[in-house]
């Protein structure tokens, strides 16, 4: 019984140590923004693109993905939705009522790197989480991957 109960436990404290591990961090999703964009200048858009939009690319990693928009709002890249590519989501709004991409257009014409707080579905969950994104401003375009925050 005494080994048993031990044996319970150990496997009890470990499981937390698993699951930490599914988290993206923000340090994690700034480094793969930042990497991106080195993909970026060394291949070009149509490139990058591709590569972003492939779910199993260097781009996607557990339920981190990059989103490339237009500072027009228009989605270029999605590592997540394929569907969303093309479309112009400047009026997509969040649960709580938010316009979160045509936040994220305003915010990116002080052209410097930022957090933005939202809420959106997790592609890994199938849930509505709080998410924060981090973007990066870039000629015309904005490069960003978010964290959800669990």
């Amino acid at each position: 019984m005494f080994l048993r109960t031990c044996l319970l436990a150990a496997l009890v404290s470990v499981a937390p140590l698993a699951s930490a591990a599914d988290v993206v961090t923000k340090p994690e999703a700034e480094a793969m923004v930042k990497k991106a964009l080195g993909y970026l200048k060394a291949n070009g858009p149509d490139k990058t693109f591709a590569e972003i939009n492939k779910k199993d690319g260097q781009f996607v990693d557990r339920d981190l993905y990059l989103v490339v928009y237009g500072n027009d709002g228009v989605v270029r890249a999605h590592g997540a939705n394929a569907k969303m590519i093309g479309k112009n989501l400047m009026e997509l709004k969040d649960v709580d009522g938010k316009a979160f991409v045509k936040e994220r257009v305003d915010m990116a014409k002080k052209k410097v790197p930022f957090w933005q707080d939202y809420k959106f579905n997790n592609p890994v969950t199938g849930k509505i989480e709080p998410k924060t994104m981090y973007c990066v401003p870039e000629e015309d375009m904005i490069v960003c991957g978010g964290v959800y925050l669990k």
